[in-house]
C-alpha cells in the first residue's frame, strides 16, 4: 500500500490547514504572512480540496491564528 490516506482540507478546517502549512514552512513566522502570500500557499496544499475562490477573511485569519498558536 502506498501512504495513509488523509481527509480533504476545506477553508474552515483551520487547524488541520495549520499544521500542513506548519509542516510545509517550517522556517516561516506565520505572524508575517500577508493573505495573498497565505492563500496561494493553502490552495496548493497537497490534500486541498475546496475552491480556492470562495475564501473568506475570516478563515484566513482562523488558519493564520491556529498556526501561530502552534509555534
Amino acid at each position: 500500500m502506498s501512504g495513509a490516506v488523509t481527509d480533504p482540507l476545506y477553508w474552515d478546517d483551520a487547524y488541520p490547514i495549520a499544521l500542513a502549512l506548519k509542516a510545509a514552512h517550517m522556517d516561516v513566522d506565520p505572524g508575517d504572512i500577508e493573505a495573498s502570500i497565505l492563500h496561494g500557499w493553502v490552495i496548493v496544499l497537497r490534500d486541498f480540496a475546496d475552491d480556492p475562490a470562495v475564501m473568506r477573511s475570516e478563515w484566513l485569519q482562523q488558519i493564520q491564528a491556529e498556526w501561530i498558536e502552534l509555534m
